[in-house]
């Protein structure tokens, strides 16, 4: 009896035990392999998700409009988040730079390891966000007051400046002849048509942008408020990117293979290096050029200072084509105020745009992209042809990556073939046999080493290093 008793008890204690163990631990998924029914049907299946993949690509482009509609109201309610991201992305190099110096301090003369890294990370933040708030308002302070006189200035004597500009004109002698009478004719039609479009189109426009102004105030009080909980956002994910990142991480590795989950984390991090360097260092080197060009332009005494240093910083953020974008507007302004200092601001943007050339934007970038000047040309205009100016800016970093990303894939076909992957041993006096093989047609030489193709110099030399 008593020996039934204790086999009754052990059999609830493992049915207990095997309860617990199935709580505590999870589940195994597909540890059984596919099913016979699964194996049956494989290829049907395929087939029939490929044609109803295709079915809904094809009402997706009938409904792109609604598509669209909804996307951009999904972006619009996530906009706190979007901004927070953006905000913890241009942060990110200061907490890091507290982390890196601050940190180990702390974990030498405290115990508690986790709390040590934890005040640091809150310094970092700390300190990142004071600078940025600084910032801003130290540039409303500054810009905004002169920004509104500037304009208000501009509009009032524009007219005046135009007048005086077809007055000096006319007092011009160009001689009697038919050719100067059609010019001077042409610039006073012109000048009168642009005066006219100040005062009637141009009005229209102040006065439209005045009746939408109640509109105008509600979505700017709309975006501070997003951008203050961008704020909150970006202070949780600089305190915890470390584990945003394993999570990300781990669901890489969940869903892809482990060679393609490694590409994709490569990818990523070499994405994530392009635009950091390319966006942090560009947005540097035009705050440098416009403190430099708003310095120089007042001690040369140019109208409008502030309001062209401005506009020269805000465009040299854009590559290539930005220098020019902000100096032709700049120079008409100076040059309908003062002819003559307007020459000598063209000539001063030359000389500053050379020093960035040359070396404050080598200093600054590097070789970040990776792009020669033609293929930055053309990320610029492709970019700025779909997007806008927020495409001629992200344009250049976007295009690198893709750039990157076929570069691998041209270097790893290459390896598979045993070719060499530089671009210089690709040259008119070389070429591929039909074999395979590279060959330098002015040596005639076979490399099977494609890293480090041997010319005829260097084959010899090695011969004779051998008979020694």
């Amino acid at each position: 009896m008593d020996i039934g008793n204790k086999k009754e008890d052990d059999k609830v204690k493992k049915e207990k035990t095997d309860e617990n163990t199935y709580l505590t631990n999870a589940p195994k998924i597909g540890q059984k392999g596919p099913s016979k029914l699964r194996q049956k049907f494989n290829r049907g299946m395929t087939f029939f998700l490929v044609v109803f993949v295709c079915i809904l690509i094809y009402f997706a482009m009938l409904r792109i409009e609604d598509i669209s509609r909804g996307i951009s109201m999904v972006l619009g309610v996530l906009k706190p988040v979007v901004y927070g991201c953006v905000i913890a992305y241009l942060l990110n190099p200061i907490v890091k730079t507290v982390d890196k110096y601050l940190l180990p301090v702390l974990q030498k003369n405290m115990k508690n390891q986790e709390r040590a890294k934890a005040l640091s990370r809150g310094a970092g933040i700390f300190l990142a966000l004071v600078l940025m708030i600084m910032l801003v308002v130290a540039l409303c302070n500054l810009l905004l007051p002169e920004l509104y006189s500037s304009i208000r200035n501009l509009i009032f004597t524009l007219p005046g400046q135009l007048n005086d500009l077809v007055d000096r004109f006319s007092e011009v002698k160009l001689g009697d002849s038919a050719m100067t009478a059609l010019l001077k004719d042409a610039f006073k039609e012109g000048s009168a048509t642009f005066q006219n479009w100040l005062r009637t189109d141009f009005m229209d426009m102040i006065n439209e942008v005045m009746s939408q102004l109640t509109v105008g105030l509600i979505n700017l009080v709309g975006e501070l408020v997003n951008a203050l909980i961008g704020i909150i956002i970006s202070i949780y994910i600089l305190f915890g990117k470390e584990k945003f990142a394993c999570q990300g991480k781990k669901a890489i590795y969940a869903m892809l293979s482990p060679e393609h989950s490694n590409i994709v984390l490569h990818l990523a991090i070499k994405t994530s290096e392009i635009f950091g360097d390319f966006i942090i260092g560009k947005m540097l080197d035009s705050a440098i050029i416009g403190v430099l060009c708003f310095f120089a332009l007042s001690i040369m005494n140019m109208p409008y200072t502030l309001l062209v240093s401005v506009i020269v910083g805000v465009t040299n953020v854009i590559p290539f084509f930005g220098p020019y974008i902000g100096a032709i507007p700049s120079a008409i302004l100076i040059i309908l105020s003062d002819p003559i200092k307007g020459i000598y601001f063209i000539i001063f943007i030359l000389i500053l745009q050379q020093f960035d050339g040359n070396i404050l934007g080598p200093k600054i970038l590097g070789n970040s992209t990776g792009l020669s000047a033609f293929w930055v040309i053309v990320a610029i205009l492709l970019g700025g042809g779909l997007f806008g100016f927020i495409g001629m800016l992200l344009g250049v970093p976007t295009f690198a990556v893709i750039y990157y990303i076929v570069e691998l894939l041209l270097n790893n076909w290459l390896e598979r073939k045993k070719l060499p992957t530089d671009s210089e041993y690709y040259d008119t006096m070389s070429y591929v046999d039909n074999n395979g093989k590279y060959v330098h047609s002015k040596s005639q030489v076979r490399c099977d080493d494609y890293a480090h193709p041997k010319t005829a110099v260097e084959e010899q030399k090695e011969n004779n290093e051998k008979g020694e």
